[in-house]
């Protein structure tokens, strides 16, 4: 049976609530970890049946640094890294530390609201919350610079769970996902500033229409030409517009569920390094990367087992070790954390 993954697919939810924690340096975070999990699952089975026409979901995931320190099974997931800034001549992708990393989502906000209340509860005396970001739909998806925002996101349940989900290239993993944030904050007065075609001419699309230009008429370094690496290579965007409109401090919080990191860094490369007909995005030149942080998203089969508390010869082990717990659920004998189905 294959394992079920996290609600990473479902492109439903008019709000949302993105937060980042870090975990307090001396704190003991085990017991909330357990508790966290079981909460996220528990989340999601009691919104099912809530508002199952909602698109109510809790997404988690984890950092690499994180996942040593709990413990977590060993070897990590195979692209789990710290991500590292991305330094072009003009723009900086941007390294930012999280430890989790929450995506709330529903159509009715209040949901939000007490889902983030919930988590807060638990992990507010052993972790800092150094983002939270309330999104909204924006008229029919689109960007607060007025454009569609995802056009080029794989449609149908099986495109997206091959380009969203690990499969088996990485099998003790198989149902998971990498998820990779950037909150971008935007210069809307100087791009507004832009007559309507030179603001076509950045993203390379009618803004109206959502119709991308031809390649004759495309500019090089429109962000249609540029963060497009090819059809073999997409990704599963869920972005949200957020900010304050009275100072100007409007910006997109990007979110990316993709099967592999690879996908999404070398769409960063291009974004922020240029390729050879651009030298960046021209995107860039209205937005500012302010974090970036790469994540691991289990599916909710291993949250369950991270949500159980090891017996007394398992607990304190994991790290470092070769082998990890058979699938029979028995306690391991050979110094691993005994979670979830890897061998």
């Amino acid at each position: 049976m294959n394992p079920q993954p996290q609600n990473v697919l479902d492109d439903r939810g008019t709000n949302t609530i993105f937060t980042v924690w870090n975990f307090k340096e001396d704190a003991a975070i085990d017991d909330a970890f357990r508790r966290i999990c079981a909460l996220v699952i528990n989340i999601n089975h009691s919104v099912y049946v809530r508002f199952p026409d909602g698109g109510v979901s809790c997404v988690m995931g984890i950092g690499h640094d994180a996942w040593l320190r709990l413990r977590l099974p060993e070897p990590l997931p195979k692209e789990l890294v710290n991500f590292s800034p991305i330094a072009g001549q003009k723009h900086t992708a941007v390294a930012t530390k999280g430890d989790l990393h929450f995506h709330l989502k529903g159509d009715n906000n209040s949901i939000c609201i007490d889902l983030a209340a919930d988590i807060a509860k638990i992990l507010t005396p052993v972790a800092n919350c150094v983002e939270e970001v309330h999104g909204f739909r924006y008229w029919d998806g689109r960007s607060i610079f007025g454009f569609v925002d995802g056009t080029e996101n794989p449609h149908g349940g099986q495109q997206r769970a091959y380009f969203g989900l690990i499969g088996d290239a990485d099998p003790a993993y198989k149902g998971g996902s990498y998820l990779f944030v950037q909150k971008y904050m935007h210069d809307l007065t100087a791009f507004n500033n832009l007559s309507l075609t030179e603001q076509e001419n950045v993203f390379g699309r009618y803004k109206q229409s959502d119709v991308e230009m031809t390649d004759e008429v495309k500019p090089k370094n429109a962000h249609s030409a540029v963060a497009n690496v090819g059809d073999d290579f997409k990704i599963i965007r869920d972005n949200m517009p957020f900010g304050n409109m009275s100072n100007n401090e409007m910006g997109t919080y990007f979110i990316a569920y993709a099967s592999t990191f690879s996908t999404v860094k070398k769409m960063l490369d291009s974004m922020f390094l240029g390729n050879e007909d651009a030298s960046h995005d021209r995107l860039l030149d209205f937005s500012i990367a302010k974090t970036g942080t790469l994540f691991f998203v289990p599916a909710l089969d291993m949250l369950d087992d991270f949500s159980t508390e090891p017996d007394a010869d398992e607990t304190g082990a994991g790290a470092g070790n070769e082998e990890i717990k058979n699938t029979t659920g028995t306690s391991s004998t050979d110094g691993s954390l005994g979670i979830g189905s890897l061998k």
